[in-house]
Formats: C-alpha cells, structure tokens, sequence
C-alpha cells in the first residue's frame, strides 16, 4: 500500500469523515445498508486539506494523462474539487448532471465540452460506479474521449471494478477502504472486534443487514 494512501487516510481519519455505525446503518443511493460511510466532502471546510487533494489529484493526472484538454466534474460532490483542480492546471471546466435540468436550457453538461476533446473526470467517491460511468457516458456521447478519472475515494467493490472495466475507464483514486480501514485500526478508530463485522459488509454489500 502506498504512502499516499495512508496518508490520506489519515487525514480523513482526523477530521473525522470517516463514519462508522453498524447499530444505525446508513442508507446509500443505491439501496445498499452500510455501516461505514466516508465523507470526504468535509475536506473542503479544510483550507491546508483542501489544498492537498487539489495538489494530489493534479500531481496523479499530470503522471498519468497526457495531453488532456479539460477537467470535467460529477455533480454534486465533485464540482470544487474539479473546478479547483482545472484552475490550478489552468484547463477548461464543466460538470455533469446527474440527469437534463427542468428547465431553461435542460443541460446535462454544464460548461462547454467540444467534440474531440480529451477529458479527465473528476469524482469525489466511488461506490458502485454507477453514477460516475453515466457522467463519463454523457461526455462520449458529446463526442469527447475520456482517458481516465481521478477521485479521491473509492471503496473498492468488484461490482465497480467490473464497471470501469467495462466501460474502458482507468480509475485512479488517493485512497481506498483498505488503506483506511488499516491506519483506523492502527489509531484506535476502529476495533478489532469491528473488523469482521466490517468485512462481511465490503464481501457482499448488497445483501449486507446488520
């Protein structure tokens, strides 16, 4: 596991955005009980905090992707992120909706994103990889190519890594449930007896009951 991930996950450890309750599971969009949950948005009230995710998710698109010619964000969680990544590689932004607005225009990307485009998507979490993919779909289909996305967590599920893999995306993220899960239970976040619980929970997270 590398240094990075540790870190990072130290850091959501310490703000405490990483949250754990088996005895009042918390329900995801997709249906799913989860006892654990990470809330890595709370690193944006962080200025010095702030800044490392932006500083690290520039550093890991300039090693990893050439030539990019826009940032583009997930709605809602990742806009900041990506906006404040796109200004620090000084390239044009836009985000992705979730669905076509109402009304006015009815965009489902907002910003302007032309067709040939090289795009890196931007996203704050992965869970089952089914919202990020729609956005990277919705950027195709406006005739840009994706060459990878870059969030900052992802819980590692094989439903989503089987997603990426299928949709050609390369998914590269600053931390993951894994490195967490190690560093909460190297601070004393988590306990031992914690451990199996959490464990049958990321095996089979759809069938998942406390």
């Amino acid at each position: 596991m590398n240094t990075l991930e540790k870190i990072f996950a130290a850091k959501l450890l310490n703000i405490k955005a990483i949250k754990l309750q088996p005895e009042n599971p918390f329900t995801w969009a997709s249906g799913w009980k989860s006892p654990f949950y990470c809330d890595n948005r709370k690193t944006l009230s962080f200025p010095d905090l702030r800044n490392f995710v932006k500083i690290e998710l520039c550093r890991i698109i300039e090693e990893n992707f050439q030539d990019v010619d826009a940032i583009a964000g997930v709605a809602t969680g990742a806009i900041p992120q990506g906006a404040l990544v796109a200004d620090a590689l000084h390239k044009p932004f836009a985000y992705v909706r979730s669905k076509p607005k109402d009304h006015g225009l009815e965009n489902l990307i907002e910003g302007e994103l032309k067709p040939g485009m090289k795009v890196v998507v931007i996203e704050d979490l992965i869970s089952t990889g089914g919202s990020s993919l729609k956005a990277v779909e919705a950027i195709r289909k406006n005739g840009c190519e994706v060459v990878g996305m870059v969030a900052s967590y992802t819980y590692g599920f094989d439903v989503a890594k089987k997603a990426f893999d299928d949709a050609k995306v390369q998914l590269l993220t600053l931390t993951n449930y894994e490195a967490v899960l190690e560093v909460a239970l190297e601070t004393g976040y988590i306990t031992e007896e914690q451990v199996p619980m959490l464990n049958e929970w990321r095996a089979n997270p759809s069938e998942w009951k406390k």
